[in-house]
């Protein structure tokens, strides 16, 4: 059986969770920290959170762990026949992971825990992400699904990643850069929610949060 190495805290993680929960693949959730933990450099080379456990060995890369997935249960489809069409999904994922995602997680030390950046940083990490989210809008159909009208992987890397974006620059430029840019993504998320695999992911990652906050409180007073 798979095993999932990672936390739910991690949209990462959520993504490739969501991509098993989808399909009906059975897997163990392994809790790995930031780090990966005792001898994750065997596992996961940079030490990098989520990586999958196969008979065959261990995997890292979200995307990589998906495209796997995807092969070897092909059914349901997330990635369209089409190969045109499977680039495109791939494009949406792409530009999600690498050009969104990694810009807005540079607000996220002030936006999530508590830590300040310094002097400028939020300006031009806005400049940026207020372009690429452009950039976004303008690949992304959202006919309903993010990639037009069937759910596919894209849509489990939107979902996990573009909410984070929204509140992120929300809470550290005091303005939500999404849904300045034109994406509902509000509505967005609503739809996705009506999934039961989208509604286990979310519920896990409220439950870890609950888990987190009443950790930091305990450490913060010396109380149980």
């Amino acid at each position: 059986m798979l095993k999932l190495h990672g936390f739910s805290l991690s949209n990462y993680y959520n993504k490739v969770k969501f991509i098993l929960l989808e399909k009906g693949v059975p897997f163990d959730e392994v809790f790995a920290p930031l780090g990966g933990g005792e001898g994750a450099q065997d596992k996961t080379p940079l030490g990098k959170i989520p990586f999958l456990e196969t008979e065959a060995g261990f995997l890292c890369e979200s995307q990589v762990m998906a495209d796997y997935i995807e092969a070897r249960w092909p059914e349901p489809r997330l990635m369209p026949a089409d190969p045109w069409q499977a680039a495109k999904v791939r494009e949406l994922i792409a530009f999600m992971d690498l050009h969104v995602e990694l810009c807005a997680r540079q607000l996220y030390p002030q936006a999530f825990f508590g830590a300040t950046l310094p002097e400028g940083v939020a300006d031009r990490v806005k400049g940026e992400l207020v372009q690429r989210l452009a950039a976004f809008r303008r690949l992304a159909r959202f006919a309903p699904f993010a990639a037009g009208e069937h759910f596919t992987q894209a849509d489990c890397a939107v979902f996990v990643s573009l909410p984070l974006a929204a509140m992120a620059s929300r809470a550290v430029c005091g303005e939500d850069l999404v849904a300045a840019v034109g994406i509902d993504w509000k509505g967005y998320v609503k739809l996705i929610e009506q999934r039961p695999a989208a509604q286990k992911v979310v519920a896990d990652r409220k439950a870890d949060q609950a888990r987190a906050l009443a950790a930091a409180r305990v450490r913060q007073t010396g109380q149980g």
